[in-house]
Parts: C-alpha cells; sequence; structure tokens
C-alpha cells in the first residue's frame, strides 16, 4: 500500500513521501509489464508450436516419421495452451478485482511525478537542490529508455526472423509445389505473412524507434559520466556543472521527443507534401 502523503509532516518528509509512492508505482508497472509479456508469451508459443505441428505433419505425411519429434512437441504446445489458459483466467480475476491496467498505472505516475515537482516548487526548495533531484533521476531515465530500446528491437529482430525464414520457406514450398496441392497454401500463407512482417516493420520502424532510444540514452549518460568526473565540459564550479548538465539533459530529451513525433508522422507528412 502507498503511503499516504498527507502523513508527512516537514518538506522533507513530504518529498520523501512523494517518491515513494513514485517508486511503488514503478515496481507495479514492472511486474503488470511482466505479467503480461508471461501471458502473451506462453499464448504465442502455444499457436506457433501446434501450427508448426500441424504445417511439418501435413508436409511430411508418409515420407517422415514425426512420432517421436511430436511426443515431445505436443505436450510442450499443451503445457504453454494450459499456462496461457491459466494466466488468462488470472487476468480475468484481476479485471474483477479493478486491478489497474498499465496504461492507468503509468498515467498515475506522471501524476505523481508532477505532484511532487509542485509540491517542490510550493516548498520553496532551492534551484540547486531541485537540480540535484533531477541529477538522481537520471539513472531511471537511463533504464527507462534502454528498456524501450531494447523492447523495439526484439520486435524488430522478429520481424526481421520471420522475413527471412519466411522468405526462404516460401522459395522452397514454391518450388515443391507443382505436385502437392496444399503447398500452393503454404506458399500462400508464407508470402502473406512475410509481407506482414516487412509491413510493419517499414511503417511503425521499429529499428529507428530503437537506435534513436539508444543513442539518446547513451549521450545522458556520457555527460552524467563527465559531470561525475568532472572532466570537459563539467570542469568548472559544482553549480554551474549542474546547471550545465540539467540544460544538456534536457535539450537530449527535447531533440527525442521531436524524433519520435517524426517517427508517428506518416510519410506525407515528412515528405512535406499532401
Amino acid at each position: 500500500m502507498t503511503r499516504p502523503i498527507q502523513s508527512a509532516s516537514g518538506p522533507t518528509e513530504q518529498l520523501l513521501a512523494h517518491t515513494t509512492a513514485i517508486l511503488e508505482l514503478q515496481e507495479k508497472i514492472r511486474t503488470r509489464k511482466i505479467q503480461l509479456r508471461t501471458l502473451y508469451g506462453t499464448g504465442f508459443a502455444a499457436l506457433f508450436a501446434a501450427l508448426a505441428i500441424y504445417v511439418a505433419t501435413i508436409s511430411t505425411w508418409r515420407t517422415v516419421d514425426l512420432a517421436k519429434v511430436n511426443r515431445i512437441a505436443i505436450p510442450l504446445t499443451v503445457l504453454c495452451a494450459i499456462a496461457c489458459g491459466v494466466l488468462a483466467y488470472m487476468e480475468r480475476e484481476r479485471a474483477t478485482q479493478d486491478r489497474k491496467s498499465v496504461r492507468k498505472l503509468q498515467l498515475e505516475l506522471e501524476i505523481a511525478e508532477e505532484r511532487r515537482l509542485l509540491q517542490a516548487s510550493q516548498l520553496g526548495v532551492p534551484v540547486t537542490q531541485r537540480q540535484f533531484t533531477y541529477k538522481d533521476s537520471l539513472p531511471r531515465e537511463l533504464d527507462q529508455l534502454r528498456t524501450e530500446a531494447q523492447h523495439y528491437r526484439r520486435i524488430h529482430n522478429a520481424f526481421q526472423s520471420i522475413i527471412i525464414i519466411g522468405s526462404l520457406g516460401t522459395t522452397t514450398a514454391a518450388s515443391l509445389a507443382d505436385n502437392p496441392g496444399y503447398l500452393k497454401w503454404v506458399t500462400v500463407g508464407l508470402s502473406f505473412t512475410v509481407g506482414l512482417s516487412a509491413g510493419f516493420t517499414g511503417y511503425f520502424k521499429y529499428r529507428e524507434r530503437s537506435f534513436y532510444l539508444q543513442q539518446t540514452a547513451d549521450a545522458i549518460e556520457q555527460h552524467a559520466t563527465a559531470f561525475e568526473l568532472g572532466i570537459p565540459p563539467y570542469t568548472g564550479d559544482e553549480n554551474d556543472n549542474l546547471s550545465k548538465l540539467t540544460k544538456e539533459v534536457e535539450s537530449l530529451r527535447v531533440e527525442q521527443r521531436k524524433r519520435e513525433q517524426q517517427l508517428d508522422q506518416p510519410h506525407e507528412g515528412r515528405d512535406g507534401t499532401v
């Protein structure tokens, strides 16, 4: 349970109470993301395994004996399906108990962070202290940027793997499609999957998003390390260095937001034409 903010007394205790609420919300968000990833992962694994077993069995019918492979693959597929069903039931129970979604928790986190900033300004906390607080929040900012970059990188790699494997499978199935009629449907399915993956990759630009996020995280870390070590451009007074660090990090964050907005725009908007 989050400690009530009203019970805190004194400026320092009030700010600590806000920080505690923010940390608790961050932990809840991480937990909910793990639960959802596990649910979707087991469901995708069960569906993909079932489809793979079906295609492999049909493709090798009366030519290759897959009994030994199926004795292992089928129980694993059933196990993934059962795990997905259990997790889906637990997720439904959480929904009936009015458990908050990740989006709602993230919204509450943003509100809590804004509330802490407003509280700090109302308490008359010096600018230098607020800048130190901002600097101390940089590790969390770096973790968030790198987590998002890794997320988009994984999606991009998954689609690229589907494109590569699907392209090879389409070529192989097409070369054998003269005799068995079912291979024509396999070719159609693989071609559709490759086209769909290529379309998603080109439209949402997961690789570019991952690259820009990682680039911003590396730049922020470089400035933070230079500040801690007192190397250029942070070789002056500590207060001046802190102000310079805050300015540089904010500039990098603004630049990152502009890049995200450009990536979200359609191609016509980027080119300046309608």
